[in-house]
């Protein structure tokens, strides 16, 4: 299993949907920043939105494991080999990440337990 290379690319804010349905004061993702970079296996890295790990985990999952080496989807989503292009799902300020396969090998770092 390889480690997984999470950059944030971008971060939105919908400033319509915000006025018609969003709480008082809500603005861009308060949580990440745009260039920050994480590293994943199978495990949340720290200090990452929870909610966004729940919406990119199974292509981080997929990519550490070697999908990807070709191009996810029939090639007709990313054409880059081992990237993925994803999103949290926060429909009011949704974060861009670009996941990358890196040759660094993932540490397994529990006890399993018999």
């Amino acid at each position: 299993m390889k480690k997984v290379k999470i950059t944030v690319l971008k971060k939105h804010f919908d400033k319509e949907l915000a006025a018609e349905y969003g709480a008082e004061g809500i603005g861009a993702c308060p949580m990440l920043r745009e260039g920050q970079v994480f590293y994943a296996d199978y495990a949340k890295p720290e200090g990452f939105c929870d909610e966004a790990w729940k919406a990119i985990y199974q292509y981080v999952f997929a990519l550490a494991h070697g999908a990807g080496k070709e191009v996810f989807y029939y090639g007709d989503w990313i054409r880059k080999p081992g990237v993925a292009i994803c999103s949290c799902n926060d429909g009011l300020r949704p974060v861009i990440f670009k996941l990358e396969t890196t040759d660094e090998e993932a540490v397994i770092d529990y006890t399993l337990i018999k």
